[in-house]
């Protein structure tokens, strides 16, 4: 009979080891990539609201111009209204027709005004809109960056203590960090925490 031989059990474990740190080094990487891609999307929410926040300010900054405008022609139209019906009588035609152009004019650049603040306040309304999506971005890609950078660490550590559960638990971390990353970029669904 053919003599077998048996593999020796501290080299089974050592080659299981190395398959372990393998499969778990490379999942550390995938966990980095999706860092960044959080990081990056956290950062680009962030702008993207600071920015629309400014758009918004000028937009009402300049339907506040566009306001003050308005009252102008509307205050100077009422004047010239009330000096046409106080002195209209003893005016010389000539003049009286000038006056009601001017009125006629005055009342024109009211109505100008009016449209124009109501497109102004519609796009700023569409800024502020896009603003307060970005501020709901926001918490989301933070507390996945935090989850993802839990994940690295932890599977570092499984790493160096070949464990299992602490394996299991930075792929826990590396979920829920890649769902609040996902619902950072799309809002899927709404946790109220962190709004």
């Amino acid at each position: 009979m053919a003599e077998v031989e048996l593999p020796n059990p501290e080299e089974l474990e050592e080659l299981r080891s190395k398959g372990f740190t393998r499969k778990v080094a490379l999942t550390t990487a995938i966990f980095a990539v999706l860092l960044a891609i959080t990081s990056l999307g956290g950062s680009n929410a962030m702008k993207e609201m600071l920015l629309a926040q400014q758009q918004s300010s000028d937009q009402w900054a300049f339907y506040q111009s566009k306001a003050m405008r308005e009252h102008m022609y509307k205050t100077n139209s009422a004047r010239l209204e009330l000096d046409i019906l106080d002195r209209g009588a003893v005016m010389k035609p000539a003049v009286k027709k000038k006056f009601e152009a001017m009125l006629a004019d005055m009342r024109a650049e009211e109505a100008r005004y009016k449209a124009e603040k109501v497109k102004i306040e519609e796009e700023a309304k569409l800024l502020e809109a896009e603003r307060d999506r970005n501020l709901r971005k926001d918490p989301y890609f933070d507390y996945a960056e935090v989850l993802l950078q839990i994940a690295i660490v932890m599977a570092s550590i499984s790493i160096l203590a070949v464990s299992r559960p602490v394996f299991s638990f930075a792929m826990a971390c590396a979920s829920c960090g890649t769902a609040l990353m996902l619902n950072g970029y799309f809002l899927i669904f709404r946790l109220p925490f962190l709004q």
